[in-house]
């Protein structure tokens, strides 16, 4: 296992930060939304949770709804429990060919994907053993990055981003039917990324030293929080990449 694929470690190093990314908080409207339209989530399953934070933000619009999330650490199952006392996390590889239990076997009737598919060399593997969870017409949302990678990207073990068109075949090929596929996030989404990109090495020293998020660092991501209101749900220049399909 390479250090960017120890998720122990990587949650250790990055849980807070990831918890105070403004890009954390716009992904997670967009997929709010987009789970949300017809028919209300009743199980939702929530793949590659975590520590949580997704899990969170889906109890908090959708209380009613039962809430499932697959994580291959154990740290990281950890956290998302004693933050999520609502929901259940199991810790589980989906690049195994493991069956769901039985009581999880086509469960879901709502399904997320936030972020995962980057930092695998087999995604479609992953999604097709993800599908076993879901039911028949499981609404599923996945979010992937688009645009190019960063320094820190690559450092996070980013195998590569997404175009939308990437994103539907993987989806295809997964036996997934998609709805749609769509960029998002242009300007201002594309401009944090631009920050992220011209800070570099200097952003993975800061990060590797322990010297967490700066005043500075803060207040530029208080200011892209804001910003991020005025993004296009859909253009074909954003660096967000969003799919909806069903199982």
């Amino acid at each position: 296992m390479s250090l960017h694929d120890d998720w122990d470690r990587h949650w250790d190093d990055y849980a807070a930060s990831a918890t105070a990314n403004p890009a954390q908080e716009y992904r997670r409207r967009l997929i709010l939304d987009l789970l949300g339209a017809g028919d209300p989530p009743l199980r939702v399953l929530d793949v590659g949770a975590g520590t949580g934070d997704l899990a969170a933000a889906l109890l908090a619009r959708f209380p009613d709804a039962d809430l499932v999330g697959l994580e291959l650490s154990r740290h990281g199952v950890e956290i998302a429990q004693d933050k999520v006392r609502g929901a259940t996390f199991l810790c589980r590889d989906l690049l195994e060919e493991r069956a769901p239990e039985p009581r999880y076997s086509a469960w879901a009737t709502h399904a997320v994907c936030s972020e995962v598919l980057e930092h695998v060399d087999d995604p479609v593997r992953l999604l097709a053993n993800a599908r076993a969870y879901m039911s028949e017409g499981c609404r599923f949302v996945v979010t992937v990055p688009g645009g190019p990678r960063s320094a820190f990207d690559v450092h996070l073990g980013h195998r590569r981003h997404f175009s939308p068109d990437d994103l539907q075949r993987l989806l295809e090929q997964a036996g997934f039917a998609p709805d749609r596929c769509a960029a998002a996030g242009f300007p201002f989404f594309n401009l944090y990324r631009l920050v992220v990109l011209l800070r570099g090495r200097r952003l993975i020293e800061d990060v590797d030293a322990g010297h967490g998020l700066s005043p500075s660092a803060r207040f530029i991501m208080g200011v892209f929080r804001r910003l991020f209101r005025a993004n296009l749900p859909r253009s074909r220049w954003g660096w967000q990449t969003v799919g909806v399909a069903r199982a």
